[in-house]
């Protein structure tokens, strides 16, 4: 399983996972739009391609083949129907980066079982624009139900890290810093959490691991709003300014993480492999601080 094609790779978790591919042998080979940078030289081959454009990605893709395909960048389910057809015999594996969204919130751990995407109905038609949620479970149901190849669909929860664009942990400490309201529903409310280093990590070790079908990627424990508001304060030296009433505040306000109720999942599929997650806290703690003190 040497030769692999990643579809987006030049940023966040998918730029790591290529590093991590390149640091394991791999001959790779990424697809982009072109419009971001990398850092890769000639350690690795480039198609330039939008795979919206249907017509433009078969012509891109071509008669090529690889044993391992990782899909960073599939949000709906025409893009997987495509990609059923345009990989078909020409890929040993695909691995689909995929969502905790397709879970619905509750205070219980969420396990593969708990959204069947081979029961899934798929709808190609009714409508043109997806939720990331839908889009992501409608997604995974195409490609588990059509696809002519092995797939693994990978349910990452919030990826955080130094080089997370979405800045969504800088937001708390700068509020936390500059004194401003910060719209949380619920503090109570549990949370699954990966670092984008594991996750390039958990991509990588696939493609020698035979796993099939959806499978759940986190770190283990999870994070409590209260304690993600604690470790921030503690780092900033600061007390935050927390709403639970977030129905008049502005959207700028809101946390990035403040859901009503708990959203975490059970990894206990990708352990029994072989896969050992590290503890949240391990590194959590330690990316608050480096944020904080302006590292990160």
């Amino acid at each position: 399983m040497n030769k692999v094609l990643v579809l987006g790779g030049t940023r966040f978790f998918g730029k790591k996972l290529v590093e991590a591919l390149l640091r394991q042998g791999a001959d790779v080979t990424i697809a982009t739009r072109g419009k971001t940078a990398d850092s890769f030289g000639n350690a690795v081959k480039r198609i330039t391609v939008d795979r919206t454009d249907s017509v433009a990605f078969e012509s891109a893709i071509g008669s090529a083949e690889w044993d391992v395909v990782y899909d960073n960048i599939c949000f709906t389910p025409q893009e997987a129907e495509e990609a059923c057809a345009i990989f078909a015999g020409r890929v040993q594996r695909y691995i689909l980066t995929s969502s905790l969204s397709v879970y619905e919130f509750g205070p219980e751990r969420r396990s593969e079982s708990d959204f069947n995407p081979y029961m899934y109905p798929i709808q190609l038609e009714e409508q043109s624009e997806y939720s990331y949620k839908e889009g992501k479970r409608c997604a995974e149901a195409v490609l588990l139900q059509k696809a002519s190849f092995p797939v693994c669909t990978v349910r990452f929860p919030i990826v955080l890290g130094a080089d997370d664009y979405t800045k969504r942990l800088h937001f708390h400490v700068e509020h936390v810093r500059q004194d401003k309201p910060i719209g949380i529903p619920s503090l109570e409310a549990k949370l699954s959490f990966i670092s984008s280093d594991e996750a390039a990590e958990f991509l990588a070790w696939l493609k020698d691991n035979a796993v099939e079908g959806p499978v759940n990627a986190c770190s283990t424990g999870e994070l409590s709003l209260r304690e993600i508001v604690t470790t921030v304060e503690e780092a900033v030296g600061q007390q935050a300014h927390v709403i639970s009433d977030t129905s008049e505040l502005d959207d700028g306000h809101k946390s990035p993480f403040g859901t009503a109720d708990s959203w975490f999942m059970d990894t206990t599929k990708a352990q029994q492999h072989g896969f050992a997650f590290r503890n949240v806290t391990d590194w959590f703690v330690p990316l608050v601080r480096d944020i904080a003190a302006g590292r990160a």
